[in-house]
């Protein structure tokens, strides 16, 4: 039989790799939550988790290669290189998932800083997209960015 780890990576793997989130919302428990390098607040839901992780997918995905990953029978750390608006990006993705193989937590860390701001700024244009094709609907509604002002897209910036 095999371990949520075992379940979840196989299917997020085969997302990044497709870059086809059309399957995300079923891959994320209903209490997930979602770790920001950017802000302190969690993002929790599964509407959130799945507006972020679909902005990561779109900012980070077209480059993305996952360099070294680490496992447990509940648990993943995933070390990622990227390039996002020319900068090289290292981070890590610690996912977290239930017995299903559903993701309940999603930590990211990003570094140097220099690129951590060039996502930050992409995702909030990601984030404001998202809401301008919503239309604004729950899932899309604004919130506080992380320097404070009015953001597009459900919560706090990436």
């Amino acid at each position: 039989m095999s371990t949520p780890t075992e379940l979840g990576l196989a299917r997020w793997h085969e997302l990044v790799e497709s870059k086809d989130t059309s399957g995300l919302r079923d891959m994320i428990a209903e209490d997930a939550v979602f770790q920001s390098p950017a802000v302190h607040t969690p993002q929790e839901g599964r509407d959130l988790v799945h507006l972020y992780l679909t902005g990561a997918v779109n900012i980070l995905g077209p480059e993305i290669s996952y360099v070294d990953e680490w496992t447990r029978e509940r648990e993943a750390i995933l070390e990622f290189r990227t390039v996002v608006d020319g900068l090289d990006v290292s981070g890590i993705d610690r996912i977290t998932w239930d017995d299903d193989g559903k993701i309940t937590e999603f930590t990211v860390m990003i570094r140097p800083v220099k690129a951590l701001h060039a996502v930050i700024n992409k995702m909030g244009e990601e984030l404001t997209r998202q809401a301008d094709e919503a239309g604004g609907s729950e899932e899309a509604g604004g919130s506080e960015q992380a320097d404070g002002s009015e953001q597009a897209g459900g919560s706090e910036q990436a």
